[in-house]
């Protein structure tokens, strides 16, 4: 028998049930939040969270000396974020289904279910670092690698650029936690936490794309007409704008190694 896929989260949560037994109830819900902030307790007095937050000044003044600029837009130690539980269960939606490539097979990192699924969410406790320009988004992914290294922590950075205009630095640190078990006994993982690193510019532009992103992720159902051609919409105006900010950010770049000389 065919098995149907799931085109939206309602769809999605009876798919779980179905073919998991998992119940997408009140109960994990809370457990969902109990270990997410259980993650960033242990996070914030982590010995690399406590390093890089004392760290911050020291590198806005290495970056100003060699650049003449600013790298950071606040002296402010950004503030660790819990995502949603909502959000959390959309996205191993995305992976589990809209992203799959694999369906009605597992997805190449296996089925993402509650047993593992606080190891394969990568983002569960998240911040944002906002630098000024977009050398500095190297700059400072430079300075945390280097921090993983001397801590002998897992890391990897992925740089994003999406089509509807998105760009930031994605890096991921790994340590391991000890979270609550659905039967509350502990139990220790290896789980990740995502720093995302984007200019000042850009983060204007991901808080009006982030609406319009959110919709489309939601669904398995196509539109009608690609946002590349509905020019109408506010959606071409925003992810284009994206694109362009994003272009004229590298030339800003550019007009300041000609003036140093340096092209």
């Amino acid at each position: 028998m065919k098995i149907k896929k799931p085109e939206d989260i309602a769809d999605y949560k009876s798919w779980l049930k179905k073919e998991h037994n998992v119940e997408i109830s009140a109960k994990a819900e809370s457990h969902y939040d109990i270990v997410a902030n259980r993650i960033k307790v242990q996070f914030e007095s982590s010995l690399f969270w406590i390093n890089l937050s004392k760290k911050l000044k020291e590198f806005d003044d290495e970056y100003l000396i060699n650049r003449k600029y600013p790298l950071l837009i606040s002296d402010n130690i950004p503030k660790l974020e819990l995502k949603p539980f909502d959000s959390f269960l959309l996205k191993t939606f995305r992976k589990n289904i809209l992203e799959n490539k694999n369906w009605p097979k597992e997805p190449e990192e296996g089925w993402i279910l509650p047993n593992d699924w606080f190891s394969k969410i990568n983002d569960i406790v998240r911040t944002l670092f906002i630098v000024k320009y977009l050398d500095g988004v190297e700059f400072l992914i430079d300075k945390i690698r280097s921090l993983c290294t001397a801590q002998n922590l897992i890391y990897n950075t992925q740089l994003e650029a999406k089509e509807e205009g998105y760009y930031a630095a994605h890096t991921y640190i790994g340590q391991e936690f000890t979270i609550p078990s659905m039967t509350l006994d502990p139990d220790k993982r290896t789980i990740y936490v995502e720093l995302q690193i984007t200019t000042q510019l850009q983060d204007v532009i991901r808080k009006l794309l982030h609406c319009y992103y959110e919709k489309r992720r939601k669904t398995t159902k196509k539109e009608n007409i690609k946002w590349q051609w509905a020019w109408q919409s506010d959606e071409f105006a925003a992810n284009y704008l994206g694109h362009i900010l994003h272009y004229v950010e590298g030339m800003i770049m550019d007009i300041r190694k000609k003036q140093k000389g340096e092209l």
